[in-house]
């Protein structure tokens, strides 16, 4: 049976440090977002905080919803061991490029700042756990590294901060 709670206990925390993917919903209009993410990309601050490492891609559709102020959930579940589904409610804040914070959480990820759109600051109102005993078990294999080694390559070549520019469009452009 399926239980919400406030904030994120000792064993979610350390469920979530062992996931290698998670997925994350985002609302701010009528279509909801939903996007599988990899990598080591999310950090738990405490129980009621997490950070989400952005890095640049196809599309911005999180930003545009967190910046209208939208709904976030995000989806942890096991692939292997016991079965559990994890649910994060949450609002979400921008920390974009070249702020403190955005150094700050640089630091924490330890990754390169040009390959880092933003980061996501979620603040978690409710959780929800439930069985997910109908997740198959699955074999992890390796990361897919060709998102970072594109990046890489763009970087290199002067030409990703370009991207990131031409891949945002600005919250009041979106038509949701």
């Amino acid at each position: 049976m399926g239980k919400q709670y406030k904030s994120l206990t000792i064993d979610d925390i350390e469920f979530i440090k062992e996931q290698k993917l998670f997925y994350i919903a985002s609302c701010s209009g009528k279509e909801v977002n939903l996007s599988p993410k990899g990598y080591d990309s999310i950090r738990v601050l405490n129980e009621n905080h997490l950070v989400f490492l952005n890095y640049p891609g196809s599309g911005n559709r999180t930003y545009t919803d967190a910046a209208n102020n939208g709904e976030f959930t995000l989806v942890f579940n096991a692939f292997e061991g016991d079965a559990k589904i994890l649910r994060l409610f949450c609002k979400a804040h921008i920390i974009k490029p070249r702020s403190e914070a955005f150094y700050n959480y640089l630091e924490l990820f330890k990754e390169k700042e040009s390959l880092v759109r933003d980061f996501f600051e979620l603040y978690i109102y409710a959780v929800e756990s439930s069985c997910g005993e109908s997740v198959p078990i699955m074999e992890y294999k390796r990361e897919r590294n060709e998102l970072k080694n594109w990046a890489v390559k763009l970087d290199n070549k002067g030409k990703l901060e370009e991207y990131k520019e031409k891949h945002f469009t600005p919250p009041n452009l979106k038509n949701l």
